[in-house]
């Protein structure tokens, strides 16, 4: 699959695994695939994030994400469901935090080791990249560009898509941007 990914695309792999490597993760994670997608500058992804006002954001979905992580990556709809059941996640994260320091719950590494060998990717990172291949390909698109990661982090569930559709950065407002109505691509 990775022979058909764009050099865009590509680099958003690569700035994934930087991501995950600079946080000390186990794994690269679809949220690491949004910080690189972040970063990046000149492609169709970043005119479509630039387009819907995320380019002036960043900073806020990169508190955003840091937050869901400190949450042990429970997203927010997560965090509220376990609250109607009586479950205080903020309060269970001051405990953990109490007895085992700042960032407990992140699964960072913080430093501890050096990681040896190639990091794998988690589940939600294989999950994105194959709904951007299946995306593209419903597309009939010839590659897979930075354009179809950003796509499928918009409809998967979880920490990365709710904090895009919080900034207001939905499957729908992506594609309006980048296709339009008529299908055609504009950006690019």
């Amino acid at each position: 699959m990775f022979e058909r990914f764009t050099k865009d695309a590509r680099a958003v792999v690569t700035g994934a695994v930087e991501h995950a490597e600079e946080a000390g993760a186990g794994s690269v994670d679809a949220e690491h695939l949004l910080l690189a997608l972040l970063d990046r500058e000149g492609s169709r992804a970043s005119f479509a994030l630039a387009a819907l006002g995320l380019a002036e954001h960043g900073d806020a979905v990169r508190q955003a994400l840091g937050q869901a992580r400190r949450r042990a990556g429970l997203s927010q709809a997560d965090t509220e469901a376990l609250a109607g059941l009586g479950i205080d996640v903020s309060e269970i994260i001051a405990r953990v935090e109490e007895a085992h320091g700042a960032g407990a719950m992140a699964g960072d590494r913080g430093g501890r080791g050096r990681w040896s060998g190639r990091r794998p990717f988690g589940k939600g990172a294989k999950e994105t990249l194959e709904k951007a291949l299946r995306i593209a390909v419903a597309r009939r698109d010839r590659h897979i560009g930075d354009e179809h990661i950003l796509l499928a982090l918009t409809v998967r569930p979880g920490v990365s898509g709710e904090v895009l559709a919080d900034h207001g950065v939905t499957h729908e407002s992506v594609t309006r941007v980048l296709y339009g109505g008529g299908g055609a691509a504009k950006a690019g």
